[in-house]
């Protein structure tokens, strides 16, 4: 029936664009009759259900997760965001970014400042590291969401221009976003004239900045967010490898603290960062979890060894 998930997903998304209930208004076209025979949600749990049932009449771990991504893509299910109470998938992704970065480079600069053999200059310098870290992310995270809201408003101020200027153009490029969905001719071209005629342009708009363009609005306080939450994510995953070199009696002992912490702080951070991407059941989901977990305690044990080690040897440099 379909090319791929990803176009059942895409046509289930337009469908929904001009349900009834927002545009009760309308009259109902041949077009939307079309529509109305599209697979709706409920038959397209099923597509997945049956999907599953013809693999195995038991599945196995081994494919709970990948039937569990099935029908996420035939629904457009957000792995992240399943309700209305979820977070967003985009504070998520800004606390992943401070977070692993948090974890990794202050963690890399009080290992190496440790060879140094003074806990107050590991512990100054970790915090002054985190303030300074945690204000440059910060400001980053803010500064790239700005410049994402103000290229949205330059596309969407192209598209407005050319919704009321051109309209030759304009069914040329709605013909474009169904292209790949092979709809008969008339159909398309109902479908066409019907939201270029009875739709305001402002909703012609959106349906384009959505469906061609693939520019989702961000939110008002989307700089702000992003920059507290980054800021947030660094200033609290760098802390925790400081946190030894408090209680410790020497250097050697609250370094050796601070590795245990961080080899465990980095195991879980990755493993729930890759679990909330691929899943959490399942065999194949767990293994994944495990080597991204894995990956990130390699990462930032290879990161703190090079600061060690590069440390050391200035240190031996000056002292001859």
């Amino acid at each position: 029936m379909w090319d791929s998930f990803e176009d059942a997903n895409a046509m289930a998304a337009m469908v929904n664009f001009f349900r009834p209930n927002k545009y009760a208004s309308l009259p109902i076209t041949d077009a939307e009759k079309a529509a109305a025979h599209a697979p709706s949600k409920n038959s397209l749990t099923s597509i997945a259900e049956e999907s599953a049932s013809e693999t195995s009449s038991q599945p196995s771990e081994d494919t709970a997760c990948d039937q569990n991504d099935l029908q996420n893509a035939l629904l457009g299910g957000d792995k992240t965001s399943n309700s209305n109470n979820s977070i967003n998938a985009r504070i998520v992704s800004d606390a992943i970014i401070g977070l692993s970065d948090g974890l990794t480079v202050p963690f890399a600069l009080t290992a190496g400042l440790s060879a140094l053999g003074n806990t107050k200059v590991v512990v100054f310098g970790g915090l002054a590291e985190l303030i300074a870290g945690a204000i440059s992310m910060g400001l980053g995270g803010y500064l790239g969401a700005k410049s994402e809201e103000a290229a949205y408003k330059a596309t969407y101020r192209s598209t407005q221009s050319n919704v009321l200027e051109s309209s030759s153009d304009l069914s040329s490029q709605i013909t474009n976003i169904f292209a790949p969905y092979h709809l008969p001719p008339s159909t398309l071209k109902d479908f066409t004239n019907q939201l270029i005629t009875s739709n305001s342009p402002e909703t012609v708009v959106d349906f384009l900045m959505r469906f061609e363009d693939g520019t989702p609005e961000p939110a008002a306080s989307r700089a702000v967010v992003c920059a507290l939450t980054i800021a947030t994510g660094y200033f609290a995953g760098g802390f925790v490898p400081l946190i030894p070199y408090f209680f410790a009696h020497n250097v050697t002992e609250g370094l050796i603290w601070s590795i245990g912490i961080m080899i465990l702080a980095l195991f879980a951070f990755g493993y729930v960062k890759t679990a909330l991407v691929d899943g959490w059941s399942g065999w194949r989901c767990v293994r994944g979890n495990l080597v991204g977990a894995g990956q990130m305690v390699l990462v930032g044990g290879a990161a703190a060894g090079c600061a060690m080690g590069v440390v050391r040897l200035f240190n031996n440099f000056i002292d001859l």
